[in-house]
């Protein structure tokens, strides 16, 4: 879902004729030394590690609510703000601040499409040095939908309306490449490797739509499944949710801890 004004994955032609609008924040998530060298017009840098919170060794979770309005307010981000989010790896960062935007239940935000490599690869605008952010309020509050926890997920094991999405890389998902204590997946869970949504050939914009559903179909992932995505840190999958979200799926969540926590607890299924 988006504002009726600005798309939800929005085109690089798009964002420059629409930088000058009222009420549009373009937020840089890429590393600080590409923001000062590169970045869009006016855009603000954000620095993602304040949108994960650990307890090792345990990452990728959400922090709290006063943690998430101190570090939203202090980018100049307030609950009418239209945020469009850039990174400069394809999305993943970016898209991480969108997902927590969705689970504070804010709705007005956008995904620059291809991030900052369409955007300066294909000669639009830009600068350097850092744009001061305008700070502003913003009350966080976490709504119950858009995330799941492991017990969430316990109780569904099973449930043939609900579908397990892992980003991670085939061989992390088979335990070949283990970054926790236990190797594997998530009982019942497919996986679709994040970078697979990327087209390298178009500056690693999303592939196109009918390429996208027909991988999900594949993997019997449907819009009419409940899907909750999740990878190491959820950093990865957080671009997989917004790209269900894309495709009009409307019961999503994503899983912040993800395999960080399920592979380091010695209580939870593993396949």
């Amino acid at each position: 879902m988006s504002s009726l004004s600005h798309p939800l994955v929005m085109e690089p032609e798009e964002l420059e004729a629409r930088l000058d609008s009222q009420g549009l924040l373009v937020v840089d998530l890429s590393k600080p030394e590409v923001h000062a060298r590169i970045h869009i017009p006016s855009a603000v840098h954000f620095d993602y590690g304040r949108i994960v919170a650990a307890r090792r060794p345990i990452g990728g979770l959400l922090p709290d609510e006063a943690a998430l309005g101190e570090v939203l307010g202090s980018t100049g981000i307030t609950p009418e703000t239209h945020v469009i989010a850039y990174d400069d790896e394809g999305g993943g960062k970016a898209c991480r601040l969108l997902w927590t935007l969705d689970v504070l239940g804010h709705r007005k935000f956008s995904l620059l499409n291809g991030g900052l490599h369409a955007w300066a690869n294909e000669t639009h605008p830009v600068e350097s040095g850092v744009t001061p952010p305008a700070p502003a309020h913003y009350p966080a509050k976490i709504a119950a939908t858009g995330h799941a926890d492991r017990n969430y997920i316990l109780a569904r094991l099973g449930d043939d309306s609900v579908r397990l999405l892992d980003a991670r890389s085939p061989e992390e998902y088979r335990g070949f490449k283990r970054l926790a204590a236990r190797g594997g997946h998530i009982p019942g869970a497919v996986n679709l490797e994040w970078t697979r949504a990327m087209d390298p050939n178009r500056n690693l914009r999303l592939r196109p739509e009918e390429e996208l559903r027909a991988m999900l179909e594949s993997l019997d992932v449907t819009p009419a499944h409940e899907v909750i995505t999740y990878c190491q840190t959820h950093h990865r999958s957080a671009y997989t949710y917004i790209v269900l979200k894309a495709l009009g799926f409307e019961r999503i969540r994503g899983y912040p801890g993800s395999w960080s926590e399920w592979g380091n607890l010695d209580d939870t299924p593993v396949e």
